[in-house]
């Protein structure tokens, strides 16, 4: 107000002009013109009266004079408007034009509406002046801090590490502890955070931890294969903060802070056990957490959240998401690959092919070039085979069928029938390994088998003979199954 104040004094003690007081003082003409005409409503001359203040002065100089019927206008609800701004596809003009309907004599035009909302949200504190729509983000990340787990047997003390989760909209918080920071804990916290919210978000904000990106990048990171396997069977996007840009993920590291200071703050005398002991603490005070009440806003983060975030968040799926990890191995040439000390069939064609791996605890997938190529239950037993007949070439198929027993039938079908055991009761003595090699060299066509061997039968242990066909005038396109040639 200096130079206001010099302005008048110029003024009325001097004969200076308006250019003159202009150029003294350093200012625009037309800004001494402004003082000068709002001194004379004001009723304001030289000197000044005794007792007025600075700030009085600029009150009585540069307050817009209120209209009649301005100190009577209905005051808005401004809690109740900055709650439903939160809210999808609200906007201001719509509020303002509920309250016009409310207050159709008394009520602000929009620009001073709009005006009034900006003020007062400058009231209130930084978290709180972000705005995130209901159900639409979930920000995640761990506490800087740690809790020690006793081990009762060594007394060696571990450190478990906090997982923490807040929504957008609400501020809701949810928070557990965990061994590591590996992908399959991290993973299994988001299951858990999505169980204690009834529901999913639309986007996930994480920290760029190893678990959740495996390369930061501003505008287009990787993202880890079992996350985003998560993400995908939830329905959710993950959208990472960027790096060294803690603002992007405000609300995660404000609750933090809160986890921090109103939970791990009041365990820190505490001696726990076991990771279970330690999560029903903290599920205790994350209740009253949720309870407390706002300092600048009505209602708490758990009305909050029944009133925004629940009726917006999506449905979760019928059964939760299994844990998989992600692999890649090449077959072999006996169509398999080695998967966690066990071997699994794969379609011949993709033989020395490189091949993704998704393992679960029961199941594993095969997929080549994005689309799935196998599934076989997972087996636990190292060194066992898991092989689907279809996966091989219809060679090796054809072989399959040519059992011991079908060799047998074939046989009885080329010669005279074998009566069995002697009567006796002499044990059948097994097919010998030879036997059944060189039987199954004669099932190809152009050969027929013949038997030789005393009586109507062969005799326990008796010894096979095979003839060629064109010696014993047979037929040598005749099949298994089709009368022999005279």
């Amino acid at each position: 107000m200096t130079k206001t104040k010099e302005v008048l004094r110029l003024k009325f003690s001097t004969d200076l002009s308006n250019r003159q007081i202009a150029t003294s003082l350093g200012i625009a003409r037309s800004t001494v013109a402004d003082y000068l005409q709002r001194a004379e409503e004001a009723g304001i001359g030289w000197p000044l009266p005794a007792g007025l203040s600075d700030a009085q002065l600029e009150q009585r100089l540069f307050t817009k004079p209120q209209l009649a019927g301005d100190r009577h206008r209905a005051a808005p609800d401004w809690p109740h408007i900055h709650q439903h701004m939160k809210r999808k596809g609200v906007t201001l003009t719509l509020l303002w034009q509920e309250y016009q309907e409310q207050h159709p004599q008394g009520g602000y035009q929009y620009s001073q509406f709009a005006n009034l909302y900006r003020q007062w949200v400058g009231t209130l504190d930084v978290v709180m002046r972000q705005s995130h729509a209901a159900g639409e983000k979930l920000f995640v990340d761990y506490a800087g801090q740690t809790v020690g787990v006793i081990d009762r047997h060594s007394g060696e003390i571990r450190e478990a590490q906090i997982f923490v989760a807040a929504l957008g909209a609400s501020n809701y918080t949810y928070a557990e502890a965990t061994w590591t920071q590996e992908a399959p804990e991290w993973i299994g916290s988001h299951v858990r955070a999505f169980a204690f919210f009834g529901g999913c978000t639309e986007v996930l904000v994480p920290d760029n931890l190893k678990s959740a990106v495996t390369r930061a990048h501003r505008y287009d990171p990787d993202l880890n294969r079992s996350y985003a396997d998560m993400a995908r069977f939830y329905g959710v996007a993950i959208v990472p903060a960027r790096v060294r840009k803690p603002k992007d993920k405000a609300v995660a590291e404000n609750g933090v802070q809160r986890v921090e200071q109103w939970i791990l703050a009041r365990l820190r005398n505490h001696q726990f056990f076991s990771l279970g002991e330690l999560n029903t603490q903290i599920q205790c005070l994350l209740a009253a957490l949720n309870d407390k009440p706002f300092q600048k806003l009505p209602g708490s983060r758990r009305s909050q959240f029944e009133a925004l975030d629940r009726p917006a968040l999506k449905a979760l799926p019928a059964q939760r998401y299994e844990l998989a990890e992600w692999l890649k191995a090449r077959v072999a040439p006996n169509i398999h690959i080695r998967v966690a000390a066990s071997y699994y069939s794969v379609p011949y064609v993709l033989v020395k092919k490189e091949v993704e791996v998704r393992l679960s605890a029961r199941t594993v997938e095969v997929l080549y070039q994005g689309q799935r190529v196998a599934s076989h239950r997972r087996s636990h037993t190292p060194g066992h085979y898991e092989t689907l007949k279809e996966h091989m070439p219809e060679g090796h198929q054809r072989h399959l069928q040519w059992t011991p027993q079908r060799l047998l039938r074939w046989a009885g079908d080329s010669g005279p029938p074998y009566p069995g055991p002697d009567p006796g009761g002499a044990r059948e003595p097994p097919l010998p390994p030879t036997g059944l090699q060189r039987l199954s060299g004669h099932h190809a066509p152009g050969q027929k088998l013949r038997r030789r061997a005393s009586g109507s039968g062969l005799s326990p242990g008796a010894a096979l003979r095979y003839h060629p066909l064109q010696e014993r005038g047979v037929d040598p396109q005749a099949r298994p199954g089709q009368p022999t040639a005279a």
